[in-house]
């Protein structure tokens, strides 16, 4: 079977990459023969693999003329959502969550996008899923859009400060110094969707907090988006008392990746116990996310399931 495409508004070099290294993808992903001439781009191939080249090639071209933008790793998403003759649903529902410094905000796989509905129609959500997937930053834009609108008054991000094989009592400054270095990540999503200025002036006037697990307890917190990070790091109590702190008018995410608990049983994850008595509770959902939602280094993906499989052995 044969199909052509006339590249309009965009030019090969954008569509295909440096030395064709898009093209090439997609001939060895789907097994296709793809001649390319001018502003002419043939497919040849079997009948499903010709319609999936194509269905990518026409998704990466309006890729390309939404966001001026087409990475190695974007070529590599789309492929795997035709393959699962998914790009139609990601077309219908990946709206823009939030604008960044760097342009809009949206959803890249069907996982994520399942993921912004459920935060969107309850107050408590947990996200659960690798590194990767999105689940911090998805949250944070999420968060960062509703203060823009004010939705919300204010945003809370925390962490349990947890050591990943290290000792806060070994690490040199004050607490704020020793504390800093588990919060980094949440900071690296604001400054991606925030600029320098405006983040200053939020955290000065306490419109965006950043701190440890510990400094909820006690709290009411009304009218703000609460989010927990690596929450398969706190502890049975600390889950509980999170949990408890949603006041009035206020939504929360709990992020985390039940395979990097960095307690020292496994069974004292919060996260894991919560994911089990709170699963029929109305109006608090469970996003779940997975190696095809990954959006970093396509090294990454290999990498995990490599993991996976030495586990099952």
């Amino acid at each position: 079977m044969e199909k052509l495409i006339t590249l309009k508004k965009v030019n090969f070099l954008d569509v295909f990459g440096s030395g064709d290294e898009y093209l090439k993808l997609i001939e060895k992903s789907l097994n296709v023969t793809i001649f390319a001439r001018g502003d002419k781009v043939k497919i040849k191939g079997d009948k499903k693999n010709t319609l999936t080249a194509y269905d990518t090639i026409f998704e990466m071209i309006e890729t390309i003329s939404k966001t001026k933008n087409l990475s190695k790793n974007d070529v590599q998403k789309i492929i795997a959502l035709a393959q699962n003759e998914y790009l139609d649903q990601f077309n219908d529902s990946g709206k823009i969550i939030s604008e960044g410094k760097n342009g809009g905000v949206k959803a890249k796989t069907i996982g994520q996008q399942n993921y912004i509905e459920k935060v969107r129609k309850n107050d408590i959500v947990f996200s659960i899923g690798p590194a990767g997937t999105g689940k911090t930053f998805i949250a944070v834009a999420l968060a960062v859009n509703y203060l823009k609108q004010k939705k919300i008054n204010k945003i809370i991000l925390c962490r349990p400060a947890v050591e990943a094989g290290e000792s806060l009592g070994f690490l040199p400054g004050d607490l704020k110094e020793k504390i800093d270095p588990y919060l980094n990540p949440l900071y690296d999503s604001l400054r991606y969707l925030l600029p320098e200025k405006i983040l200053t002036n939020y955290i000065e006037n306490k419109l965006i907090e950043v701190a440890p697990l510990a400094y909820m307890r006690g709290r009411t917190l009304d009218n703000s988006f609460i989010i927990l990070d690596e929450a398969q790091n706190a502890t049975l109590i600390q889950m509980k008392m999170f949990l408890t702190r949603l006041g009035i008018g206020s939504k929360s995410v709990i992020t985390g990746d039940v395979t990097q608990i960095d307690l020292k049983t496994k069974g004292d994850s919060g996260l894991l116990q919560a994911i089990n008595i709170l699963r029929d509770i109305e109006g608090l959902g469970f996003a779940r996310l997975n190696e095809t939602d990954i959006v970093r280094h396509q090294l990454v993906t290999k990498i995990i399931k490599a993991y996976e499989q030495s586990e099952e052995k």
